[in-house]
């Protein structure tokens, strides 16, 4: 369903009104495209901390940073890097340097003097590093990066995003950052702001061919004969996999234009089948290079009117079914060394929901799943284990939500609209890279920095 309100504002007319009643002025967002490739402007390099002091913070030891190579990796993201700019499209600060509260003065004094001249839509990343159990010093300034960043992804406005990326410490290298600070300093992340990527010391595998990243690899997607499930189905063709996509035999007719559309093998199953992994190895016999589980299902009441069968089936689709499947797969070696599993979660997993307690416990145990299985799938498969948390999403279920409750939805984050399924299957993209090995045990709220919870 089309958003009126955000064409509407869009006009010169609803611009002079929405401004004089105080109303959201959401931008129209810059995804990416053949023709939009990259962001409008060059990558501004600064650094904080390490005693560059105020003067250095504003940019002159800029390439200097904490974070080894980084430098030759903000080369490789595609745009322009400089010390100084007039309007710069993206701003990169390396904090890891700052140890302690003074001096996140050096903060404040990098970027209060370029935030007003961003380009619409550009992009902040602040590169920090891990909190130190053993420096309270440290920790403190390093988690103040994350209140800072949160706020300021929420005052930027004009389209633009701001995350917190922490490196591992102790002689940190850029190499692992690489295929994260690529997609967040492109268009592919139009609908996150306000995150915090926590980043492992694991050596990113090479890509072969950037045009094809998945080039050689079959993914494997649930739930995707429609919305979200077709959008990640249809990127992952994009990037070059051999695409699995897998739906109820419900849908069967839907899934077979879907999967015939982009070129995909069609793969009717009710994922909490018992013979469900079986059947999937047989379909993928030379083994997945990626796994999505992106089937879900609701069934909304509140609890003291929710009867068993209603709890029950949405555990057993969105939580149940993707720990077994998960489990035989990996015990099974179907997905091979260098695989990607990402699984979709949900902020109302995150911040909860009125009459969704089944679906936001299914959620939150898929986000309990990712923290605790991916350091273990790393160390004994070779296979990393993400999650996506969107928030509202244009599909046709939200457009089925009564008038009111739909608009609150699209307006009640930092971008004030709604994001569309491209931008849940831009960010699965990015945790299936090959080269985003580093990246682990992570959920990512696709959300547009949503109100909502944390």
């Amino acid at each position: 369903m089309a958003d009126r309100y955000l064409h509407f504002t869009g006009t010169a007319p609803g611009r002079f009104l929405t401004r004089r009643l105080g109303l959201p002025q959401p931008a129209l967002l810059r995804r990416w495209s053949l023709e939009t490739p990259q962001l409008e402007g060059p990558l501004l390099h600064l650094t904080a901390g390490s005693g560059a002091g105020a003067g250095a913070g504003a940019g002159a030891q800029a390439g200097s940073g904490a974070v080894a190579g980084l430098a030759e990796v903000l080369a490789g993201v595609g745009l322009p890097v400089v010390g100084r700019a007039d309007r710069p499209g993206a701003v990169v600060l390396d904090a890891t340097g700052v140890t302690t509260a003074a001096g996140l003065g050096d903060v404040h004094a990098a970027l209060h003097p370029v935030v007003r001249s961003l380009a619409p839509g550009g992009r902040v990343v602040v590169l920090g590093t891990v909190p130190s159990p053993d420096d309270h010093h440290q920790a403190a300034a390093q988690q103040a990066l994350e209140g800072f960043v949160r706020s300021l992804g929420k005052e930027i406005g004009r389209g633009s995003t701001v995350q917190l990326v922490r490196v591992p410490g102790g002689g940190a290298t850029a190499q692992g950052a690489a295929s994260t600070l690529r997609f967040l300093l492109s268009p592919r992340s139009a609908y996150v702001s306000g995150q915090v990527i926590e980043l492992t010391d694991a050596t990113p595998e090479p890509v072969t061919d950037p045009a094809a990243p998945l080039a050689g690899r079959t993914a494997l997607v649930t739930g995707a004969a429609r919305g979200i499930g077709a959008a990640v189905a249809s990127l992952l063709a994009r990037e070059g996999a051999r695409v699995i996509a897998l739906d109820v035999p419900g849908v069967r007719e839907e899934l077979e234009r879907t999967a015939a559309r982009l070129g995909a093998t069609p793969l009717p199953l009710d994922i909490t089948a018992p013979d469900a992994a079986d059947r999937i190895a047989a379909a993928a016999p030379d083994g997945l290079g990626v796994l999505v589980h992106n089937a879900g299902i609701t069934r909304d009441r509140r609890l003291a009117n929710m009867p068993a069968e209603r709890w029950t089936s949405v555990i057993e689709v969105n939580l149940d079914s993707v720990l077994r499947t998960t489990d035989e797969l990996l015990k099974a070696g179907t997905i091979r060394r260098g695989g990607r599993i990402v699984a979709t979660a949900s902020i109302a997993g995150i911040a909860g929901n009125n009459g969704q307690t089944n679906y936001a416990a299914s959620k939150a145990g898929i986000i309990g799943l990712v923290r605790s299985l991916g350091p273990r799938a790393a160390a004994d498969h070779g296979v990393t284990v993400n999650a996506v948390a969107p928030g509202f999403i244009e599909t046709k279920m939200t457009a089925a939500v009564p008038f009111f409750i739909r608009e609150a939805g699209r307006r009640m984050n930092s971008l004030s609209q709604g994001g569309l399924p491209v931008d849940v299957a831009e960010a699965v993209a990015w945790f299936a890279q090959p080269d985003s090995t580093a990246v682990n045990g992570q959920v990512l709220r696709v959300c547009g920095q949503s109100l909502l919870g944390a």
